[in-house]
């Protein structure tokens, strides 16, 4: 049974995806602490060999630290116009970071259509390992500016997942406020239960409550399932991890924090 250690020991060729929840902080806004803290940890990985992929959101609440007036505004137009603000702030902020350890960024804004046509793919494919290959750390997002219901992808579980089977990387890292799946919304519960290996998604399905309207329901772990159960189809294993904790991906490496595994059962 593969643990958190033995997938970062294995893994040459990691996707690692930041949710907003992630990089925000209380207020909602962009909190760079925790990105540069974050970029640390990933060059940790990077100084071990590994090849790194990343697939951020933010650009909504990056979008609003730069122009707080437009916050409270919900027609579409604006939203898109705060993202396209935010996607420079945010990409100005990884450049900062992986910069300090003298490392370019590379930015790719991707649609679902993107993925349903196999020249946009390839293309896709080969940007992607021209960057990894030249020492270039990839930063992924939605092109939330100008994406329309029909070409959504819809969240960064899912295009994580894309990404990663189209790369075939070895491990795909969601990086949550959350230490993995539970039987239960453990914000609710104080009885609910860490899940530690999963390797048959459509019993957990069944098995734990996924009805909610918190971000443990339909908003939260349920993308997160959908993107594993991707990734797992290609043999592509999937870590769950609270991003919130100090130094998570060294915790995790040392076997000194859990996390949700998730594998096809025959790997288990």
């Amino acid at each position: 049974m593969k643990t958190p250690a033995d997938l970062l020991r294995e893994s040459r060729k990691i996707v690692i995806k930041l949710g907003s929840n992630t990089i925000s902080g209380d207020d909602g806004k962009v909190d760079r602490d925790v990105m540069r803290h974050i970029v640390g940890q990933i060059m940790e990985l990077i100084h071990q060999g590994k090849r790194v992929v990343v697939v951020s959101s933010g650009a909504g609440v990056c979008g609003v630290s730069a122009i707080n007036k437009w916050a409270r505004k919900n027609d579409m137009n604006y939203k898109q116009a705060l993202c396209a603000i935010g996607q420079v702030e945010l990409m100005n902020a990884y450049k900062d970071f992986f910069g300090e350890y003298g490392l370019h960024v590379g930015q790719m804004l991707l649609t679902g259509d993107d993925f349903q046509e196999p020249h946009r793919e390839l293309n896709i494919r080969n940007a992607l390992f021209t960057l990894v290959d030249e020492g270039v750390v990839p930063i992924i997002n939605e092109n939330d500016s100008v994406s329309i219901d029909e070409f959504r992808i819809g969240d960064n579980d899912t295009l994580s997942a894309y990404v990663a089977n189209l790369w075939a990387a070895d491990l795909l890292i969601l990086m949550s406020d959350i230490d993995g799946v539970y039987d239960k919304d453990p914000h609710t519960f104080q009885d609910a239960r860490l899940i530690e290996y999963i390797g048959d998604i459509d019993a957990i399905r069944e098995n734990i409550d996924t009805e909610g309207k918190s971000d443990f329901g339909t908003g939260g772990i349920v993308t997160k399932l959908n993107a594993a159960e991707i990734v797992n189809r290609y043999d592509t294993a999937m870590l769950l991890v609270n991003s919130r904790k100090e130094d998570i991906l060294g915790r995790l490496a040392r076997g000194e924090e859990k996390a949700t595994v998730f594998v096809r059962e025959t790997e288990r």
